[in-house]
């Protein structure tokens, strides 16, 4: 066995050695197995790091995004050095940089049902590290397919959730969650935001559970959901049965192959809007300088208006605009605004819904339209 280690990497990894649950044959297990994180953001920064560090010989990055400056406060695998470049590739060489000793694979390849089969195949656990339900879903399907473990997180604003699902020995995430919820309960980080802290938190939390499971040590949280409050410093551990009617890993599953059929934030009206619910910054310049009479709605959380708003805006959160309808004139056009235009046509989607009939989204959202006509005022 010593032959697998050079004396380099048995300096590298010498605490891992002087734990009894450890020592020189679970860092074997570590060197041997493989670890596939898909997404490299928020969640998957700090598990790939540690995961990284711990020795984990081969460890896929599956990421199609690009570093952006507003990952940064909290994407910790990613630097100022590395805005505008692909996260996974990004993130290969912070963890090569801190251990050349294992095996990096970036994957840009975009990770779907298509696609997620030939991916995953060489990897041993694979680590939901993805900020959307659409993913979330093909990839527990994959691995209840596959009989691979997941390791599971999510964050929210102050509030982390992880767990561990493996179909073969307890229940899946459809047991928990059957069914892909409506676009309006799923908001990304980019709709809704999160503290910078939060990721760290879980992502090691998530790498945690990984490592126990290659080691084959500890209890891993199979039928264990964690939530963890931030803002209380609290964690809050739920038990949940495999449920015999799952639609995936039930005695009589209905889900075979994999499909993209489940709703996502690239789907369901957000962005499929049609050209007559769309208005440009450029044309609704034209418009508020007209006659005609048109209500700005800006269904944004208050908090944001600190940052930027537009004069005269009815401010009416998304979440709560289905039961404050009644303030809105139907008489009047209506263009709602947000950030960058996800948000607001979810909104017309609740408008027209509802009867609206002259409604349109602001293409860009306000930080559109600062750009062009108040760019002296901060975007985000």
């Amino acid at each position: 066995m010593n032959q697998l280690f050079s004396q380099e990497e048995i300096y590298r990894y010498s605490r891992h050695l002087m734990i009894p649950e450890v020592g020189l044959e679970g860092q074997r297990k570590l060197k041997e197995c493989s670890m596939l994180l898909v997404g490299a953001g928020g969640l998957g920064s700090p598990a790939a790091y540690y995961l990284a560090a711990a020795g984990v010989g081969h460890i896929g990055l599956v990421d199609d995004d690009v570093v952006d400056a507003s990952n940064l406060q909290r994407q910790i695998l990613h630097d100022t050095a590395h805005v505008g470049e692909l996260k996974a590739e990004s993130g290969k060489q912070k963890l090569l940089a801190l251990n050349p000793y294992i095996e990096v694979d970036a994957i840009t390849e975009f990770f779907n049902a298509g696609s997620a089969m030939e991916i995953s195949k060489e990897y041993d656990i694979i680590l939901d590290c993805t900020d959307n339900f659409a993913t979330r879903y093909l990839i527990n399907d994959l691995c209840v397919l596959t009989g691979k473990p997941e390791v599971y997180g999510a964050i929210y604003r102050f509030e982390g959730q992880v767990s561990v699902f493996d179909a073969k020995i307890g229940p899946c995430y459809r047991c928990l969650f059957p069914n892909v919820p409506p676009p309006e309960l799923s908001p990304s980080c980019s709709d809704a935001g999160v503290f910078g802290i939060l990721p760290g938190v879980v992502g090691t939390m998530m790498a945690t559970e990984a490592i126990k499971l290659a080691l084959g040590i500890g209890t891993p949280m199979i039928g264990q959901f964690m939530i963890y409050d931030g803002l209380e410093a609290a964690f809050h551990k739920v038990t949940f049965p495999k449920q015999p009617g799952c639609l995936v890993c039930g005695e009589n599953p209905t889900i075979h192959t994999l499909t993209d059929s489940a709703a996502s934030c690239a789907d369901s009206s957000l962005f499929t809007l049609a050209p007559e619910d769309r208005i440009t910054p450029e044309e609704l310049q034209n418009k508020l300088q007209g006659d005609a009479p048109v209500t700005l709605l800006d269904v944004r959380a208050p908090v944001e208006l600190q940052i930027s708003s537009m004069p005269n805006a009815v401010n009416i959160p998304l979440e709560k605009l289905a039961e404050r309808l009644d303030e809105l004139d139907r008489q009047k056009e209506i263009v709602v605004i947000c950030r960058s235009g996800r948000r607001s046509a979810r909104g017309v989607s609740i408008l027209k819904k509802a009867g609206f009939t002259s409604v349109k989204n602001l293409t860009g959202g306000i930080n559109a339209w600062v750009s062009l006509y108040e760019p002296e005022t901060f975007r985000y």
